[in-house]
């Protein structure tokens, strides 16, 4: 499959003083590709009650990203656990395409009540791109 893309300009307020992006708005920018990932994934079956948590979250900085630029981010969604989905996100410049940074984002799908993990349907699955296991959401 694959990866799924999304373009967006840096704005001030994601600067430092030598107009590079804080390394915290880093994984603010992985957030957003998920955001617009998962509302992707919607239109292909994933349902709109999904909650997942991040577990663990990785960011291998390469190169700066500066203020005012366009950057393309590129989502993969590389493993579908029982419960948990591990992401690879890659950040680019978006007019000479260098990478800048990696992210992987390991989450848990929760009930939200009681935030305990939950299986990962196969909607969600087949939405992702996985086949399905052919398990009940409890079983």
């Amino acid at each position: 499959m694959e990866p799924f893309s999304y373009t967006f300009r840096v704005r001030y307020a994601e600067v430092d003083p030598q107009s590079v992006v804080f390394n915290s708005r880093y994984l603010e920018y992985a957030d957003i590709l998920v955001t617009e990932y998962y509302r992707d994934r919607r239109a292909h079956g994933m349902p709109q009650d999904m909650e997942f948590h991040v577990r663990r979250a990785e960011v291998d900085y390469l190169a700066p990203i500066r203020m005012d630029e366009l950057v393309e981010g590129r989502l993969s969604v590389t493993r579908v656990g029982n419960s948990s989905v591990e992401k690879r996100i890659t950040l680019h410049g978006a007019d000479d395409g260098s990478l800048r940074a990696e992210i992987v984002l390991v989450a848990v799908h929760v009930d939200l009540p009681s935030g305990k993990p939950e299986r990962i349907p196969d909607a969600v699955r087949n939405a992702f791109g996985f086949p399905a296991t052919g398990e009940t959401a409890h079983g």
